[in-house]
């Protein structure tokens, strides 16, 4: 299973009852934050997960809505006795930002390794049963989405396992995936185990206009996680010139992507009550909620597959 916070929901500036952007994502005692702005560690010290396992950071850009809050959550994992590195992800352009919000940080603990998000391929890390894929956005700087998507394990099959004359003895390495030589044969994994299952999928989009692309990467995710800046249809002008989202359109793309469920974040200040307009999403997609600061979910494997 995969549990995740909505720490903040707030774009541009934080306005009361509404910290800046910031996702937080745990999986067996692995911890992956997108996106870190001011508010970030209130949330989390309310929440209660912890900081000393954020393995991953991931930034979607270098606006200050989304990475002020960074220096204090290094100083904060430091002080969390952690040890182990820390990986960082960003946009190109983005080493830059992150050695400058270093310099409150110089003396930490642990070493920060630094991937950049290509925009051309994107990345595709992978960490245990978790990877990390990432898509170049259309906003003002260089922008990307993130999916994360969580690998299930393939059941065991006794029936197969006997067909192949697999040892009995062997059962246990093979189904945790491990290659065993014995007497002279190879047994491979796959001689005990069934067809692949279904994992889950979490897309994350902030600061965009709507294309194409963004459709297919998104595809068939349990849960979108998109900005809604502007609730309004008449304010699209505004939308195409700060590169941005209605409700509407990102709506529509949790529709035409056959997502499971969509929240809506990084609320422009300006709106103060974004449950008012929930009908201008939900009208296209239906199962559609409104993001609020430590909004939480459990997202489970299916249970027929």
């Amino acid at each position: 299973m995969l549990d995740l916070c909505l720490l903040g929901c707030g774009g541009s500036l934080p306005v009361p009852q509404r910290g800046l952007t910031s996702l937080l994502l745990s999986y067996n005692g692995r911890k992956i934050l997108i996106d870190c702005g001011e508010g970030t560690q209130v949330s989390m010290k309310i929440l209660g997960w912890g900081f000393k396992t954020i393995d991953v950071i991931c930034f979607t850009h270098a606006h200050a809505d989304h990475v002020v809050g960074l220096p204090g959550l290094l100083l904060t994992i430091a002080n969390s006795e952690r040890e182990e590195p820390l990986t960082i992800i960003g946009p190109p352009g983005f080493l830059k930002i992150l050695n400058g919000l270093r310099v409150l940080c110089p003396q930490l603990p642990y070493d920060i390794n630094f991937i950049e998000a290509n925009l051309e391929g994107g990345i595709n890390l992978s960490i245990d049963d978790l990877s990390i894929h990432s898509l170049a956005l259309d906003h003002t700087v260089s922008c990307v989405g993130y999916s994360i998507y969580v690998a299930r394990a393939r059941k065991f099959d006794p029936n197969k396992a006997r067909a192949n004359n697999i040892p009995v003895t062997l059962w246990s390495k093979l189904q945790k995936g491990e290659t065993v030589e014995q007497d002279g044969i190879t047994y491979h994994p796959d001689m005990v185990l069934g067809e692949s299952r279904q994992g889950l999928k979490l897309s994350y989009f902030t600061d965009t206009r709507p294309f194409d692309g963004l459709i297919e990467f998104v595809k068939d995710s349990d849960l979108l996680i998109a900005e809604g800046m502007y609730a309004e249809d008449n304010e699209i002008d505004k939308a195409i010139k700060n590169k941005h989202m209605l409700f509407s359109e990102a709506a529509t793309i949790a529709r035409d992507a056959n997502v499971k469920e969509l929240w809506l974040t990084h609320f422009s200040p300006s709106l103060s009550n974004p449950e008012d307009y929930i009908e201008n999403a939900s009208s296209i997609f239906s199962n559609t909620v409104i993001g609020s600061d430590r909004l939480t979910k459990k997202l489970t494997f299916p249970q027929n597959s």
